[in-house]
């Protein structure tokens, strides 16, 4: 049985993004796989994987907020700011400081990363999978070339430290954060160790949350291959849930006819324009189109991106 819908995955740690995609082609027996939102090998949690026609929805899905939670060592940088790197510089607290950091509640490093939380543009990790020419930018960094990366505008909507606890050497400071496309944790992580002085990298990470999506929804990819090898499918969802959180227009029967042959209309007088790029346009509860704003001749028209019914 070929798979059509949504699946959210648990993915686990060691497996890549694309290692998933293809573990997901086998089960859901169909070549049309895709993921939103790339997780990185040594990072666990929310992958919602498209198959079959749910790959239609994928692009309205591209700009969905992420949630993570993060556990950052302080004490020493690496050169891909997380456990799997090369140690590049050391600087763990004495216990005369560390005892001090603890009667201070860690003040500096809760200024830290309140400093970080109003960040704004980001420099991508040289080791990540940013794509520079074509290319992803740790496989040039890999092959010995030197790169130029260029800042991403970002939003760290909360950055909320949940504990500092000591380490062997060092201290975890473990943190959950929601943040918008293209924020490194990572990047977070090393941000944070830099301002500190102690330097900071991270030693665990996992996506709790992808747009609408939450990671108590997901499954393993090896619970949810026993669950179709007994013909038990209710892990599959609807495609239409990927663009569940666009905001919904709902149309009559002579706005949705219009909009169904691709002829534009004028917006609703409650919606400006001037909010979310996309909207739902749906009909008696169906899904019609997804349109967008657009400004012309003095009026605000809904033009189709894309049609579906």
């Amino acid at each position: 049985m070929s798979i059509d819908g949504l699946i959210l995955v648990d993915k686990p740690e060691g497996m890549t993004s694309f290692g998933t995609d293809i573990y997901m082609r086998k089960v859901a027996q169909t070549k049309k796989v895709g993921h939103l939102g790339t997780l990185d090998p040594f990072a666990t949690g929310l992958l919602p994987v498209a198959c079959g026609g749910a790959l239609k929805y994928l692009r309205f899905c591209e700009n969905y907020d992420k949630t993570y939670r993060c556990e950052a060592l302080f004490g020493a940088s690496t050169d891909t700011m997380d456990l799997t790197g090369e140690v590049i510089r050391e600087n763990y607290p004495s216990e005369e400081e560390l005892e001090r950091l603890e009667h201070e509640d860690f003040e500096s490093v809760r200024k830290a990363f309140a400093e970080v939380a109003r960040t704004t543009e980001q420099l991508p990790p040289k080791y990540s999978a940013k794509k520079i020419d074509g290319k992803r930018a740790c496989d040039l960094v890999r092959a010995g070339e030197n790169i130029e990366l260029k800042p991403n505008r970002i939003q760290i909507f909360s950055l909320v430290i949940n504990s500092i606890t000591r380490a062997p050497r060092g201290f975890i400071v473990n943190f959950d954060t929601h943040c918008s496309k293209g924020t490194y944790i990572r990047t977070i992580c090393d941000d944070c160790g830099r301002l500190t002085g102690y330097g900071a990298h991270a030693i665990s990470l996992r996506r709790t949350g992808n747009g609408p999506f939450r990671v108590e929804g997901a499954l393993t990819p090896e619970r949810i291959a026993a669950m179709a090898e007994s013909g038990d499918f209710s892990f599959v969802r609807p495609a239409s849930e990927m663009i569940a959180a666009l905001p919904e227009i709902e149309l009559d029967a002579p706005q949705a006819s219009f909009v169904r042959n691709g002829r534009r209309i004028v917006f609703p007088e409650s919606f400006d324009g001037n909010g979310k790029p996309l909207y739902r346009a749906t009909y008696n509860g169906v899904l019609i189109a997804v349109v967008y704003p657009k400004a012309a001749d003095g009026k605000v028209l809904m033009c189709v991106e894309r049609g579906f019914c």
